[in-house]
């Protein structure tokens, strides 16, 4: 079982992803097990009552974040129950981190050598039938703008190039931030991430 690092190889503070982040306190070598992401075990079934209730919130306050993250086919961990920090690494298109399940537990690893200073993020892995639900504003050069898992990207560089002749054709309008409307009729800001890899 891996060890991660003490919290003091780790920081919470301000990020100009979204809200907070985690930030590496001094420099983190590649391969590294960084944090363990916890939570309160619970069935897809109570995952999925629990998403869809923070749906419906985001419906009427206008925000709702969500901090599952799939663990295998039976179960899922909300990290929003107890103290997990870990549910504060953001997205990014370009990260530096990467989830794994090892043993049934969730750990974040450096994917390559990491500065003191950086903010730590991982690829958040949404499938691309969700694309347009999951604006990203991660700002890296890799960016796609939607947080979609990277060997989807093909195909959400398609469905968009679809759409974006639609919209000259008149067909379809874009939002403020130039973002396609979602086809549900709702834009929910959700944090549900997919572990990517087993070791």
């Amino acid at each position: 079982m891996p060890q991660a690092l003490t919290p003091r190889y780790w920081t919470v503070r301000s990020s100009s992803i979204h809200n907070r982040g985690i930030f590496a306190s001094r420099d983190i070598p590649n391969d590294t097990p960084i944090i363990e992401y916890v939570g309160e075990k619970i069935t897809k079934a109570e995952s999925t009552r629990r998403g869809n209730a923070l749906v419906e919130k985001a419906k009427k306050t206008g925000c709702a974040a969500v901090y599952v993250f799939t663990l295998n086919q039976r179960y899922d961990i909300d990290g929003a129950k107890g103290r997990n920090p870990a549910r504060y690494i953001n997205h990014s298109c370009d990260p530096n981190c990467d989830a794994y399940i090892i043993r049934g537990r969730i750990w974040i690893y450096s994917l390559r050598d990491i500065k003191a200073g950086e903010e730590l993020t991982y690829n958040y892995s949404f499938d691309v039938d969700t694309w347009d639900e999951h604006p990203c504003r991660c700002g890296s050069k890799r960016c796609v703008g939607y947080i979609v898992e990277e060997k989807q990207w093909p195909k959400l560089l398609r469905k968009l190039q679809k759409l974006e002749k639609d919209a000259k054709k008149g067909k379809l309008k874009l939002n403020d931030h130039g973002d396609v409307s979602s086809t549900k009729g709702r834009k929910v800001a959700v944090k549900k991430k997919v572990a990517s890899k087993k070791r």
